[in-house]
């Protein structure tokens, strides 16, 4: 199993998606068709090829979309493989396209719990209503976290043009990894993480040098509420709107780092600079080192 976060795949000239597929249109993380991070959903991929499946997503537009088909036990009806794909690459992991596969799941197969395949690895994911609202909470792959080069955060900050003086010293940079990695750095004021004009061009070099999906941008409000942001230079998006994978990575360098609690739970806010205000939450448990990301997801006009 690889970690890499994208396999380029040759586009073809199509404009339209295959007529044969049927394609799900869905904002995760929100509850309003206005907020959240769009993805589309493919729950019968099979007659699909790679090929076919990254012109979708390339035609879609949206920073991933996901492509169902059953999963390896035929026996376990609420048991798939997803894979996921930017409009460039396929991706290891996409925690919002996980999160609307699998309230589009829900609503056609009823509540409860699903098992979810994916290059990154097995990702449990249990779907509930509340007030009315069906909200799944996907349980990450065992998370890691890694000290980040000091010269590869330079880059990283001369790419988005923030002075080292900008980021807050009591959240220091780190990789972090739950499906794939992210580099997380922390601004030091709400009005840094605003003003976000990167050079995409020499952040996304970094990036597939380094393996990063994005590189998550966070500001500390409070104790257990964050403000982030992602550029994402390698799916040829200029930034994600919510990003489940990265939620689940803040959460396990969160708890390396003894920013929070062993038990805590965390509010993530994103997409607010964009005008698609979305909202993650974050668990962490002190007797498993997996990471809960729990999120919302409203179907969209195709």
């Amino acid at each position: 199993m690889t970690n890499s976060t994208t396999t380029p795949i040759t586009t073809p000239e199509p404009t339209r998606p295959p007529t044969t597929a049927e394609v799900l249109h869905y904002a995760a993380f929100t509850t309003t068709p206005t907020g959240g991070n769009g993805a589309g959903v493919v729950l019968d991929a099979s007659s699909l090829s790679d090929a076919e499946m990254v012109t979708i997503a390339a035609t879609l537009g949206y920073s991933e979309s996901a492509f169902v088909t059953p999963g390896p036990d035929p026996d376990h009806d609420r048991a798939f493989t997803l894979r996921f794909f930017s409009p460039k690459a396929e991706v290891g992991f996409c925690g919002h396209a996980t999160v609307a596969t699998a309230v589009a799941l829900g609503e056609r197969l009823g509540e409860g719990d699903f098992d979810f395949h994916t290059a990154a690895g097995h990702v449990p994911v249990t779907v509930r209503a509340e007030n009315g609202v069906l909200k799944a909470t996907l349980t990450s792959v065992e998370p890691q976290v890694y000290a980040a080069d000091p010269a590869d955060v330079a880059e990283a900050l001369a790419a988005l043009g923030w002075p080292a003086g900008d980021l807050d010293d009591a959240l220091p940079p780190r990789i972090a990894f739950a499906g794939v990695r992210h580099l997380v750095l922390a601004a030091g004021t709400r009005e840094r993480l605003t003003d976000l004009d990167y050079d995409f061009d020499r952040l996304l070099r970094l990036m597939r040098r380094l393996d990063l999906t994005t590189v998550q941008l966070v500001w500390r409000e409070t104790p257990v509420v964050f403000h982030v942001r992602d550029p994402f230079p390698v799916g040829g998006v200029v930034e994600d709107a919510a990003t489940g994978a990265a939620a689940a990575a803040f959460g396990a360098y969160a708890r390396a780092l003894s920013l929070v609690p062993a038990d805590a739970r965390l509010t993530l806010h994103q997409g607010h600079d964009m005008g698609r205000p979305s909202l993650l939450e974050v668990a962490l448990y002190a007797d498993d080192p997996r990471v809960r990301v729990t999120g919302a997801a409203v179907g969209l006009a195709g």
